[in-house]
């Protein structure tokens, strides 16, 4: 593993890319980066018990294609060091030390899930950061249905555990036949990769992220008015994580957005529909 290098060149694919580490504020946070080497790096924070085998290797090769794409694991979770903080606050506060540890004045940030709300909450403290947002699966805070993440989620790791299958398949898929047959190309995607895999979060690191999920599903809500930079938000429209409602909410409320939902898709709409996605994202990031 190597230390933060500006100059170093991206590895050609997200499967290959090498896992760097960098200090930040008092933890050493795990990364790996490709594509570009100029412009605004896009960096992509992911959802709850995720580390960087998590992200979809085509988004983040077909975002690489145009811009400097890097994805980190939070503090305690992966490789990285530290205790998993149990706030969203908190886990926007390292993303901020490690963005500025990076050396870089501007970002653009992809948010999936919990990832979401860590962007939201990023913007929101550091407004003139972030040039663009993607918001992915994901709600605002105090939004209806998010503090019950747990409750709905728990059943349905169980039956991935009696079926042998990976909870997403649950999780972030319809049950029709598209539903299915992309659940099952994703889980393909997600072991392409055989050598130097991140290590697996923790059960304490799950349950603080939990922890996390419930506070921001239950906190006030904020004012999205706020938020002047454009905004992408994408979902599937069943997702029963993060309830779809919830981004028709954020684009009515947030002046400079615009909204895709994915038909007969779940939470990991954008898994679902990846080519779709990267071609809307990076016209979005283009604009």
């Amino acid at each position: 593993m190597n230390s933060f290098n500006p100059d170093t060149q991206s590895a050609p694919s997200y499967v290959k890319a090498p896992t760097h580490l960098i200090k930040a504020g008092d933890t050493t946070f795990a990364y790996r980066e490709l594509g570009q080497q100029n412009g605004i790096p896009l960096v992509l924070l992911n959802h709850w018990g995720a580390v960087l085998d998590n992200f979809d290797p085509r988004i983040v090769e077909g975002l690489a294609r145009q811009h400097r794409v890097i994805a980190i694991d939070y503090r305690g979770i992966g490789l990285s060091g530290g205790t998993a903080p149990v706030t969203v606050g908190e886990m926007a506060r390292d993303t901020l030390l490690l963005i500025r540890a990076m050396g870089f004045e501007q970002v653009e940030l992809l948010g999936f899930s919990l990832g979401g709300f860590v962007a939201q909450e990023v913007v929101l403290t550091a407004p003139n950061l972030v040039r663009k947002l993607i918001l992915t699966g994901t709600g605002p805070a105090g939004g209806q249905g998010i503090d019950r993440v747990g409750a709905v989620s728990w059943p349905l790791m169980l039956k991935g555990l009696l079926t042998l299958r990976d909870p997403k398949t649950y999780l972030f898929f319809t049950s029709t036949a598209n539903g299915r047959q992309a659940a099952s190309a994703f889980l393909k995607r997600l072991q392409e990769r055989k050598t130097d895999r991140d290590k697996a979060a923790t059960p304490s690191a799950f349950f603080r992220q939990l922890k996390a999920i419930k506070d921001w599903g239950r906190q006030t809500s904020q004012d999205l008015s706020h938020l002047r930079l454009p905004v992408l938000i994408v979902n599937g429209d069943h997702d029963i994580m993060v309830p779809t409602a919830l981004s028709h909410d954020m684009a009515r409320r947030i002046p400079n957005s615009r909204l895709v939902i994915y038909e007969d898709a779940g939470h990991g709409g954008i898994f679902q529909y990846h080519e779709d996605f990267v071609r809307q994202a990076l016209a979005f990031l283009a604009e």
